[in-house]
């Protein structure tokens, strides 16, 4: 036994520590790139891609010339389809890659900062007085801080729920973060296209989701007409945590602490879920 195993390793080629080296990269951006596209609607165009490359490949062998000739013409045209289908899917490749851990200060600032959110959050969903804060990590959000009126002020809970009450001005929209200050209030963000979460979650929900699809920053929403907190990060969202999961996650967030395999499989059972639930029962803002 011992002698066929040190036959059939002996037809392998020897591969030198640059070739094991491009080998463990190649491997790591494709694993990194499927679980971004995992569970979305990029795995079925992915999917289809793949599917026609093989139709290629048995035609060329087949020697089936029309069919050959016709995916022939269109395969020169691919690479370009393929970047404009999977646009969002490699920009957010590149941002996971390109992330760096982002710090705040020290423990004790970090501890701050967390309490005064969670005490702003609980008094909202207390009050059912909807709200959304972003807080921004390594991708800037400038362009989505331009989109609103600026503040630059000091972070602290009194002002979070002053800002969200419907009496003032800034209520609508969504507050970011930047550093410890509330940069600034009433921004515009993008709305997520994913079909089940467009047809399931109400403006607010759906923006919290879209604009951490494009950056690396948390998105934390009190829904008005439930009061319940949710959480969104990397495109996808935690309904209904409580103040000690949120601040769980908020510091999560700050150290840099991705997903585990768990909270995705969650994911996939919330979709599941909400797939086979009736349209009428969903009520989130």
């Amino acid at each position: 036994m011992s002698s066929v195993l040190q036959q059939l390793i002996s037809l392998l080629p020897r591969l030198t520590w640059l070739e094991v080296v491009d080998i463990v990269v190649v491997a790591y951006l494709i694993y990194q790139f499927l679980m971004i596209i995992r569970g979305r609607r990029a795995a079925h165009i992915l999917t289809g891609v793949v599917i026609l490359a093989a139709i290629y490949g048995v035609s060329a062998l087949l020697g089936l010339r029309l069919l050959s000739a016709i995916l022939g013409h269109v395969a020169p045209y691919a690479p370009f389809a393929i970047i404009v289908m999977f646009q969002s899917e490699i920009r957010r490749l590149l941002a996971r890659i390109g992330r760096q851990r982002f710090h705040i200060g020290g423990r004790l600032q970090r501890r701050e900062f967390t309490e005064e959110i969670v005490l702003a959050f609980s008094r909202l969903s207390k009050e059912r007085t909807g709200a959304l804060v972003v807080i921004e990590r390594d991708i800037g959000l400038r362009t989505f801080i331009e989109s609103g009126i600026g503040l630059d002020a000091a972070l602290s809970s009194d002002l979070l729920i002053s800002i969200f009450q419907t009496s003032t001005s800034l209520h609508d929209g969504a507050v970011i973060i930047q550093g410890v200050r509330i940069a600034s209030a009433a921004c515009f963000l993008p709305l997520t296209v994913r079909p089940i979460l467009s047809r399931k979650l109400g403006t607010r929900h759906r923006a919290a989701i879209g604009v951490t699809e494009e950056t690396d920053c948390l998105s934390l929403i009190v829904s008005e007409e439930t009061g319940r907190i949710s959480v969104a990060a990397f495109g996808e969202i935690e309904f209904d945590v409580d103040e000690q999961r949120l601040a769980e996650r908020i510091s999560e967030h700050l150290v840099q602490k991705r997903w585990t395999r768990q909270q995705n499989d969650m994911l996939d059972e919330f979709e599941g879920r909400m797939e086979r639930q009736p349209a009428h029962d969903s009520h989130l803002d």
